[in-house]
């Protein structure tokens, strides 16, 4: 009977093993069948957030819809926690990452990327009556960040503003802006895609941006690496909305000129 279970348990972590999260895969044919699942942070505006109605828009949002429609896909957004994107990915609870994700050479070793298919930086914001002016100003203050973020990535690369200062990671970026405003953080480092768009929509007048920044950086979507063919379908369809002005006239629905 010993002998028995030992052969059972073994056959049963075998079983485990071959449902790993290694062999999750969505082909196009499978994403025109049974769907096509954006994972996003739905605080992230105005890549892809919830409205007044608690509806989830934004610029990333009306990409993918784009994309999906000219691919026959059935797209649905699912709100993740931003620490778990990866988890959620790999294991098959969404298709893709598609909210102002930088690309990494770290994230690369986890996830394919699509081309690159906007730019950014990190910047560093202050209330308006702040006396920190540069980057060498924030000696000693207490900086906010959001958890896993290409944000967080930024100050860790900076030896200076990693080593002298208090660092405070949060969940979401809104809560950095908030507690900023509060008065509880010195500083905060923030997607300027993001910053501007959120400071326009509660006062600029309220908020000092440095013109130093911490990093430059390019969006991309992100799927699991065995996605191959996904990417290349949801990438090419991207690079046809460039060529053919659509991208740009998403765009200009959510950014200004400037």
């Amino acid at each position: 009977m010993k002998k028995l279970l030992a052969v059972l348990m073994t056959c049963l972590l075998l079983v485990s093993g071959c449902s790993s999260e290694d062999t999750v895969t969505k082909s196009v044919e499978q994403a025109k069948e049974s769907g096509f699942i954006v994972g996003l942070d739905d605080t992230f505006a105005p890549m892809g957030f919830r409205d007044d109605n608690n509806e989830i828009v934004g610029f990333d949002v009306d990409l993918a819809k784009e994309v999906s429609n000219r691919l026959g896909f059935e797209v649905s957004f699912q709100p993740v926690d931003w620490e778990m994107k990866e988890t959620e990915l790999s294991q098959g609870n969404i298709d893709a990452i598609w909210n102002g994700l930088t690309i990494t050479e770290e994230r690369s070793e986890k996830m394919l990327f699509s081309d690159p298919y906007m730019d950014n930086t990190q910047m560093i914001t202050v209330l308006a009556d702040s006396d920190i002016n540069e980057i060498a100003d924030l000696d000693g203050k207490t900086i906010a960040v959001q958890k896993d973020s290409s944000a967080l990535d930024a100050v860790n690369n900076n030896e200076s503003v990693k080593n002298n200062n208090t660092i405070v990671e949060y969940d979401t970026n809104v809560e950095c802006i908030m507690d900023l405003e509060a008065g509880r953080v010195d500083a905060i480092v923030v997607d300027e895609v993001l910053g501007r768009y959120v400071m326009a929509q509660r006062g600029q007048e309220q908020y000092k941006v440095l013109d130093e920044n911490l990093q430059e950086e390019q969006y991309g979507v992100a799927f699991r690496l065995t996605d191959t063919e996904l990417e290349t379908a949801v990438n090419d369809t991207l690079n046809d909305m460039k060529a053919d002005g659509s991208f740009d006239a998403i765009y200009a629905t959510w950014f200004s000129v400037n």
